[in-house]
């Protein structure tokens, strides 16, 4: 299934349904007074987070999204019916924004998170409403009310808990079929991963955490280099950062300390924030050194990289393993350190202050 992370959609919600204007016509009773029933309320379009969904890809054709209108109000007293409400089904992570204003209207992070998009409007009431002492046959209702119309930009973060980032080719993709249960397309040419890929990784029973794995950067991203900064956003809600860097480059003329700090700069021109986050650096490709050499090389490259005090450095192979049990081990101490219990989804939730009657 294509990866697809933005989409553009218009969420229409029905009409109200008129009031009825009509009397009570019995053999016998030649005075019924007023007996008509208000319209039914046009039905709403909401969003609903699930987080067996990964893609926006069901809203890259569909997007148009149309409530029906609610019945008309009757005589005998008979309400119009409330039409149908559609629930749209979207990935814990959308960010769903007003495109004619740019407003952040929701951000759904909970599973079973319910927001409405556009509020369908109320009925119209009926004759019956309108009698009073001195008016005891009215003829007036009032028109339903129309539905709420909007344009809608969705926009997906990924949620995970640990992003992998570094220069394509440095073996993040290995690394986290290696490690959880993603199946990422692996080759030995660059920018083979076009868009996120996201794994579970399974430490032990009710302890796993999950991962991501975003196409490689060069220097020069934030200007539109190779794949750009695009899918540099589903690392923002991470809470840890693994800059995976290659040892042992093919090119002879990579220096894998130069890369790295490209990398380091090309976070902080794109957010300064994301660049602040926890980050561990992984040293992969071990088993491409030379055994008599390899110490040596990586005592040098700990040395360039000049790491921040306190920031764990890991030596690891993603092709034989070597040194990954300790990796996930670590990470998944350090994520059960900062995890707080997951808090329960809240009501439906609308982007004004008054809610549904």
């Amino acid at each position: 299934m294509k990866f697809v992370d933005e989409a553009r959609i218009e969420a229409i919600a029905g009409n109200g349904g008129n009031g009825a204007i009509s009397f009570r016509r019995e053999k016998y009773i030649p005075f019924g007074g007023p007996d008509g029933g208000d319209g039914g309320r046009g039905g709403s379009v909401f969003a609903l987070a699930d987080r067996n969904i990964n893609t926006l890809v069901d809203f890259r054709f569909a997007r148009k999204f149309v409530a029906r209108h609610g019945e008309n109000g009757r005589g005998a007293d008979q309400y119009g019916a409330a039409a149908d409400d559609i629930v749209l089904r979207m990935p814990v992570g959308t960010q769903i924004k007003d495109l004619d204003s740019g407003e952040l209207l929701f951000d759904l992070t909970l599973h079973g998170e319910k927001v409405c998009l556009a509020r369908g409007g109320d009925g119209g009431m009926g004759n019956l409403h309108f009698k009073t002492a001195t008016n005891r046959a009215p003829r007036k209702a009032t028109k339903g009310w129309p539905g709420e119309a909007r344009n809608l930009m969705l926009e997906l973060k990924v949620l995970a808990d640990v992003g992998l980032l570094g220069m394509p080719n440095a073996g993040k993709s290995t690394l986290i079929a290696a490690v959880s249960n993603a199946r990422p397309k692996i080759a030995d040419y660059p920018f083979t991963t076009l868009h996120p890929n996201l794994g579970v990784v399974r430490v032990g029973p009710e302890r796993s955490f999950v991962i991501a794995d975003i196409p490689g950067l060069i220097e020069g991203a934030a200007d539109g280099a190779g794949l750009g900064h695009q899918f540099l956003r589903h690392l923002q809600r991470t809470r840890l950062l693994l800059h995976v860097i290659d040892v042992a480059p093919f090119d002879p003329e990579a220096d894998p300390v130069r890369d790295a700090k490209a990398i380091v700069k090309e976070l902080k021109r794109y957010d300064p924030a994301l660049a602040a986050k926890h980050r561990w650096v992984v040293l992969n490709k071990t088993d491409m050194l030379d055994p008599a050499l390899g110490r040596g090389q990586l005592d040098r490259l700990r040395k360039g990289l000049r790491l921040p005090r306190g920031t764990a450095c890991f030596e690891v192979s993603a092709l034989t393993g070597e040194g990954l049990r300790p990796l996930t081990f670590a990470i998944m101490d350090f994520i059960a350190s900062q995890n707080p219990k997951e808090p329960e989804a809240p009501d439906v939730r609308f982007s004004h202050d008054d809610a549904l009657p």
